[in-house]
């Protein structure tokens, strides 16, 4: 039933090749036989507009899907499990913060959260493996300092650092300990450097891997202090300070993970932190800028990376959820274990942060001709 005062339109007229505008005055004069007259000062003026805008209407509806993706793709996300690749073995400092910072991130974002170990080629398989992913946040790169140096010692990359990904946030930033044996006359900086220059072909420092941190502080250091040590490359950390503890090796420059527990137990002895500030962690030590090489400064750093064309709402919905993680306790005690200063920065920081990074160390690699083949 219809309401009183509504008519039904029983007439329905079709274009059959007149022009539009014969059209539109059948159109009106089959409207206004079917409602009153008091309405048809009005209603056919409303009615030849909306002819006249109908193929403006389609057009705008047309674009309402672009216009609103990114909202939908933040509506439901994450729907399902989130990946985090760490471009490194299990078991490593990398790898223990990111299994730290999935965890807490699982319990804001509500969902999953994963690590899928990826190692290879100085990072590069697991780098690769993220650059070529769907950007849709579900599979993110943990970034580290190899991030920032592999342009400048690989002459060639299946990836642009910063064409192919999307920063989501600078999470935590770290440093190295100058640790030499503790029966070693050196007592500070100043003496390792007197030595060195005293004897120019006497002394090496130990590394872990080419273009790794522990690798090019030491260069750092021997460029800022104009010093010669030779350099002796082992694969890892753990047989290089063996070697020291033995006496094979005069210094390194190593992590705080792999080092604080030997100099707290008196089997290494610290001589400074390659920081720009002191450590919370260990006050006592100066920096190497401090003990005698002004302007020093060389620290590793952990970023959150997605493929680039990740969506802008999904990029700030991590960038938060990485913020939350890394004030937990979980975080704290780790940054105390691993001599992690957080940081949770935003993406576009993080994007400069690494610039600065890649710029810094693009000289130390080219003077010292470091190059990985």
């Amino acid at each position: 039933m219809l309401s009183p005062g509504v008519h039904r339109c029983t007439c329905v007229r079709r274009h059959n090749g007149s022009s539009p505008g014969a059209w539109r005055s059948a159109a009106r004069h089959d409207l206004l036989s079917a409602f009153p007259q008091s309405q048809s000062k009005r209603f056919p003026m409303v009615f030849e507009r909306n002819l006249t805008t109908a193929p403006l209407l389609f057009a705008l509806a047309a674009l309402l899907p672009a216009a609103f993706s990114a909202n939908c793709a933040l509506a439901g996300y994450p729907d399902r499990i989130v990946r985090i690749v760490v471009p490194f073995a299990p078991g490593g400092g990398t790898d223990v913060i990111a299994r730290t910072l999935a965890q807490e991130m699982a319990k804001d974002l509500g969902a999953t959260v994963i690590i899928e170990n990826k190692p290879g080629a100085g990072t590069i398989i697991g780098t690769q493996a993220v650059a070529t992913s769907e950007p849709d946040g579900y599979t993110l790169l943990m970034g580290t300092f190899a991030h920032a140096v592999n342009p400048s010692l690989n002459a060639k990359l299946p990836f642009d650092p910063h064409r192919d990904f999307a920063a989501v946030a600078l999470i935590a930033r770290s440093f190295n300990i100058v640790v030499v044996n503790p029966k070693s006359p050196f007592q500070s900086i100043a003496d390792l450097i007197a030595a060195a220059k005293a004897d120019p072909d006497k002394l090496s420092y130990g590394t872990f891997g080419t273009g790794t941190s522990a690798h090019l502080a030491g260069e750092l250091f021997k460029n800022m202090a104009k010093v010669n040590l030779t350099t002796v490359p082992y694969k890892g950390a753990a047989p290089a300070i063996t070697d020291l503890i033995g006496g094979q090796i005069q210094v390194m420059f190593t992590t705080v993970a792999s080092a604080a527990s030997l100099v707290a137990g008196g089997q290494l002895r610290a001589l400074a932190v390659t920081s720009a500030e002191r450590s919370p962690a260990f006050p006592q030590l100066p920096t190497v800028a401090e003990a005698g090489v002004p302007g020093y400064a060389a620290e590793s750093w952990y970023g959150l990376f997605a493929p680039a064309k990740t969506p802008a709402d999904v990029i700030d919905r991590l960038n938060k959820s990485a913020a939350l993680a890394v004030q937990s306790e979980a975080f704290k005690r780790l940054g105390v274990n691993e001599g992690l200063v957080m940081v949770a920065r935003p993406p576009d920081e993080l994007d400069r942060y690494v610039r600065g990074e890649e710029e810094r160390w693009r000289k130390v690699i080219q003077d010292a001709a470091i190059k990985i083949e």
